[in-house]
């Protein structure tokens, strides 16, 4: 299917395919906001089609780009393999890795570490600074 003839109708579809709310690509694709039109716009035949034409066309350019990489991974894995030194074994280990991570089989993970402190409040005025800062104040 070729583009819509409408130039609002197609970039409506675009930002619908590109994962926008209906609000959102009506308002990019130069209407006014008013969500009755932009659900009414939504539910078009052509538009649907279109958008799914644009969708089908993004998932098999994605397919492609993960098999081909990893189809090249594979193979400096393979290699690197052959050659039975420590140093090709560590070319392949890490060409396996990335694969994996590729394909979603592993995933990075960030340790993060709360650091919110919890201070005690009091209507009662500080007798003792020192007593009170020994017992509350952060350690460091």
């Amino acid at each position: 299917m070729p583009a819509l003839s409408n130039s609002k109708w197609e970039r409506f579809a675009q930002e619908l395919a590109k994962g926008k709310t209906a609000s959102e690509a009506y308002e990019l694709a130069g209407y006014k906001p008013n969500d009755g039109n932009c659900i009414r716009l939504k539910g078009n035949e052509r538009v649907v089609a279109r958008v799914s034409e644009l969708m089908e066309r993004a998932a098999i350019r994605a397919e492609i780009s993960i098999a081909s990489i990893t189809e090249s991974l594979l193979r400096i894995a393979e290699k690197a393999e052959k050659l039975g030194e420590a140093s090709g074994l560590n070319v392949a280990k890490s060409a396996w890795m990335d694969a994996a991570k590729v394909n979603g089989l592993i995933v990075d993970r960030a340790v993060t570490e709360n650091v919110n402190t919890n201070y005690v409040v009091s209507g009662e005025p500080i007798d003792n600074v020192e007593e009170w800062e020994a017992e509350y104040a952060p350690k460091h």
